[in-house]
Order: C-alpha cells, then sequence, then structure tokens
C-alpha cells in the first residue's frame, strides 16, 4: 500500500495551523461571497463611471483591463502572503479590509466624481483625463484584495497532495459561482431597484458580515463586527443625497434607472430632461410655448423633404420625454405615433413630468433596431433621436440600420436623425449623412440654431431637391409649421449631400472613436 503523502504547509518546517471545522468551512462561504462582490464591483464601476464618461468601448476596455490586473496582482499576491503564513485568521482579516475599502468607493468617489464634472464643464482635458483615473484607481484596492482570497484559501484547505486537487477545485468552482451570482443579481435586481451605491453598500456589508464571522474568537477580535456596522452607517449617512446638482436650473426629481441616471431639472415654466452626465438635455417641455428653438422642432421638418406635407404614420426611436411626439400632435393634429423608448424609467417620467400623454402616441419600450426589424408597418417619418450622450448606438448609425428604416418608409417617407457636432467640426455628421447617402437616393441637412451644436439629417425614398423642399415648405399653409420653415431656411444651412465619403456598416462602424476625437479636438480648441 501506498504511504499517504502529507504536505508541509509551513515556512521552516512549522505545523500548518488547523482552523477549526466551522472556521475552515466558511472558507468556502468566503470564496463565494469575494467573487460575488469582485464581479458586483465592476459592473458598479461602469454605473459609477458612466455617467461621467460614458460607457464606450474604450471605457469598458479599459476598466475591464484593470479589474483583471487588480486580480492578477491578488492572485500572485494571495498566494506569496499564505505561503508565508498561512493563517485564516489573517484572510479573514484581508476581506474584512476588502469589505471597508469597498464601503468606502460610494463616498470617495462623489467629490471625485464632482472634479470631473467640473472638468467637463471648463473643458479641462488634465482633469477629466485624471479624474477618470483616479475613480478607476478606487477599485484597486478593493479588488486587489478580493484576488487574494483564491489562492488564500487553496493553501488553508489543501491537507496534503492526493486531497489538492478536490481542494483547489472546490474553491473555484465557489469563486465562480460567486461571480456568475455577483453578474447576474446586481445587474438584473440591486442596482435597478436600489441604485448604484446600495448596491456597493449591500455586497461590503456582506463580505464584512462573513469575514466578522470567522475573525469571531477573542474579545479583541470581536471589534472586526464594527466594520459591517461601520458600512451600514456610511450608507445611512448618504441615504437621499443626490449625485450631483443640476446646471440647468432646480432639480425637482432624479432617479437611477437600469441604463440611466435620470435629473428632471426646472427653471421656470421650462423643465428639461438630463441624463447621465447631464450635460445635454434630452427632452424639453414648455406648457405656454410649441417651440423648443432646438434640434427638436426641426424633426417636423420632415415631411415636407418627402411629397407628402402631412404624415400619416410616425415612428419615433428614441422617444425620451416626448417632446416630438407632442410637437407632431400639436402641428400636424392626431397622427398615429409609435414612440420607441429602450429606458421604461424614461417613459414613467415623461408620463409624469413631460405631459406625455397624447392618446394617438403608442408607447413601445423595445430597442430600436431590433423593434423596427420585427416589425412590418410602414411610416411616413421615422424619426432616430436615440443619443446616450455623448455617444449613438453604432448600429443605429450602419447602413444596414438605415436599409432597414427605408424599407418601413411609405414612398412619401422620410428618415430624420439627429446628430450632435461642434461649430466647426462636423465629421460625425458628415459621416452619417455620407451612409445615408449609400441608401437614399437624396439626403440633406439642417443644422440647428439658436446655440445649440446639432444637426438633423433627412433621408427620402423618393428622388427630390433642395428647390422641391423650398417649395413644398412656403406652400405650407400650417400657421404653426411657418416659424420652425422661417428659421431652417434663414439660418439653417439647408444643403444636400453628395454621393461619396465614408459608410459605416455593421462590421465597421467607428462611432465612439470618432465622436472622442471631435470632443478631445474641441477641448484643445478651446484652450
Amino acid at each position: 500500500m501506498r504511504p499517504r503523502i502529507r504536505v508541509d504547509l509551513q515556512r521552516d518546517g512549522a505545523a500548518s495551523p488547523e482552523p477549526g471545522s466551522w472556521r475552515r468551512e466558511l472558507l468556502l462561504v468566503l470564496v463565494f461571497v469575494g467573487g460575488a462582490t469582485s464581479l458586483g464591483i465592476e459592473f458598479a464601476a461602469a454605473r459609477l463611471l458612466a455617467p461621467f464618461f460614458g460607457q464606450s468601448l474604450f471605457i469598458w476596455g479599459i476598466l475591464i483591463g484593470l479589474i483583471l490586473i487588480y486580480l492578477t496582482v491578488g492572485y500572485y499576491v494571495g498566494g506569496r502572503v499564505a505561503d508565508r503564513r498561512p493563517d485564516p485568521i489573517l484572510l479573514y482579516q484581508i476581506t474584512a479590509a476588502a469589505g471597508l475599502a469597498t464601503g468606502l468607493i460610494p463616498l470617495v468617489s462623489r467629490p471625485i466624481l464632482l472634479l470631473s464634472q467640473t472638468g467637463f464643464s471648463q473643458l479641462s482635458l488634465g482633469l477629466v483625463l485624471g479624474t477618470l483615473l483616479a475613480v478607476v484607481v478606487l477599485f484597486a484596492v478593493p479588488v486587489i484584495l478580493l484576488g487574494m482570497v483564491s489562492p488564500f484559501a487553496i493553501r488553508l484547505r489543501i491537507k496534503d497532495v492526493q486531497t489538492a486537487g478536490n481542494a483547489a477545485g472546490a474553491v473555484y468552482a465557489l469563486s465562480t459561482l460567486g461571480s456568475i451570482v455577483g453578474t447576474f443579481v446586481p445587474v438584473f435586481w440591486l442596482i435597478p431597484t436600489y441604485g448604484t451605491r446600495p448596491t456597493l453598500y449591500i455586497l461590503a456589508v456582506l463580505l464584512g458580515l462573513v469575514s466578522a464571522v470567522g475573525l469571531w474568537g477573542p474579545p479583541r477580535r470581536r471589534l472586526y463586527l464594527l466594520i459591517p456596522l461601520a458600512i451600514i452607517g456610511l450608507a445611512l449617512l448618504q441615504h437621499g443625497a443626490g449625485i450631483r446638482s443640476a446646471f440647468f436650473g432646480e432639480r425637482i426629481y432624479e432617479t437611477e434607472s437600469a441604463y440611466n441616471y435620470i435629473q428632471v431639472v426646472r427653471e421656470g415654466t421650462h423643465t428639461d430632461l438630463l441624463l447621465n452626465e447631464g450635460q445635454a438635455i434630452h427632452s424639453i417641455y414648455d406648457p405656454t410655448t410649441l417651440y423648443t428653438h432646438g434640434y427638436w422642432d426641426d424633426f417636423l421638418l420632415a415631411p415636407l423633404f418627402g411629397s407628402s406635407a402631412q404624415p400619416g404614420r410616425i415612428a419615433l426611436i428614441g422617444l425620451a420625454g416626448g417632446t416630438i411626439a407632442r410637437q407632431f400632435t400639436s402641428i400636424d393634429g392626431p397622427v398615429a405615433i409609435d414612440g420607441v423608448e429602450l429606458d421604461p424609467k424614461i417613459v414613467e417620467v415623461g408620463r409624469r413630468f413631460f405631459a406625455m400623454n397624447e392618446p394617438n402616441l403608442n408607447v413601445i419600450v423595445a430597442d430600436g433596431r431590433y423593434w423596427l426589424a420585427t416589425n412590418d408597418r410602414r411610416y411616413d417619418v421615422i424619426g432616430v433621436d436615440a443619443f446616450r450622450q455623448p455617444y449613438i448606438p453604432f448600429y443605429l448609425t450602419t447602413r444596414e440600420f438605415f436599409t432597414s428604416a427605408r424599407d418601413h418608409l411609405t414612398d412619401a417617407g422620410v428618415v430624420a436623425i439627429n446628430v450632435g457636432r461642434t461649430t466647426t467640426d462636423y465629421r460625425l455628421v458628415d459621416a452619417l449623412a455620407g451612409t445615408m447617402r449609400s441608401v437614399f437616393p437624396s439626403v440633406f441637412v439642417v443644422d440647428t440654431g439658436s446655440g445649440f451644436t446639432e444637426s438633423v439629417v433627412y433621408g427620402t425614398r423618393l428622388p427630390t431637391s433642395v428647390d422641391a423642399f423650398r417649395q413644398r415648405a412656403l406652400a405650407s399653409g400650417n400657421p404653426r409649421l411657418r416659424p420652425i420653415i422661417e428659421e431652417a431656411l434663414s439660418t439653417g444651412n439647408l444643403r444636400e449631400v453628395r454621393p461619396g465619403g465614408i459608410v459605416f456598416t455593421d462590421d465597421l462602424a467607428p462611432v465612439e472613436r470618432m465622436i472622442d476625437q471631435i470632443i478631445l479636438g474641441y477641448i484643445r480648441g478651446s484652450r
């Protein structure tokens, strides 16, 4: 019979300390909670960064890459520390510190994010990049400490070579299972229900509680019970505090949805919908006037680019608070409107604060491109206003999307899309106009005036011209449309797009990189 080989797990020939059976089994619970917390922190980090830095491919790349670096450091350090001092008490102390560091993230991130917002408003490139780095570094301490858990737990659970594989397998299986739970529970329940910061507090408290139980013993170690209590105290201290103040007026409402941080601000009779970083207005409502003097008004020109000045059915992808739907109803009467909005919480806000209650408006909560592809209706106008500031979802900018939109138009139909720009940089406008021109026989651009930096690009199913638009516009007998027509013809720089230029496709649509270049160019030029 082959002798069983005992592994010496202690340095200098000393025996490895045997944790009590309950504390040894608790290691598996700790591994599970640690795995859940590490993934929960990653998703919470993305939510904290998104309102200020967006959710572009580059932001996700930076975040995921750094989280993996932190975990790699944690694995390496954890293995070395465990070999030097394989003490379960030390491991529970490490995870207690990780729980406390996680609980500090919501508190410490607040002033850093406020500095970031100041950097955006003052166009300070160094401040913006510095605060982005600082926010990401915030997550280094807890994630590195959590990375130490698995190798440390394996070291403590291995008794001999013959059971090493089983011990390591159990630890990695539970850590991965915890990571799965840490993915789905925050994404589908905690963050949408309670918010990003409460989610971090919940994860921190769970980690602190498991660590405190593992440290239970002499009175001195019982002080670790104060860690989860301290985290709860931090959460209560921040309860009800707003993330930041609004730039555009008095904030009357704020909430966090599965997709956005939402603010409603009011100044006099004017109500604005702000999303995420709060630097752009997504909907306007003023009961004293029909006109916004922004790009919303220019969407009402779309039927005049087609062969019919009176639309029969309209689709709006990116409904937001319903500004365009309300204007179309006021000008053209109870025309049938299908309004598509991805975020159900924005729909609630639109109905509550923006009078989005037109009986002719059919609200659909769905992704715009998927809805269009699975819908067989045809429309006289398809309006696209689906910015997730400062980015447009890339799949709403491609030749394939505009082909699908064209196929859903009547013969008199027009597609209109809002595109951001600066006063001098039209790269994104030109790219989308060029892409649309590869699909539509006629494409036109109108620049929005009155201080807004947007353009609306129109694509028509049938060939037409600027002169034809002018004739239909000047012949329009709708007095409510007249001010919008006059502003577009006088200051809108109306122009037709010629074939050629960039064409975005589903395979290659570098929208985010282009927008980042525009932003950086604007910041450099404003110095």
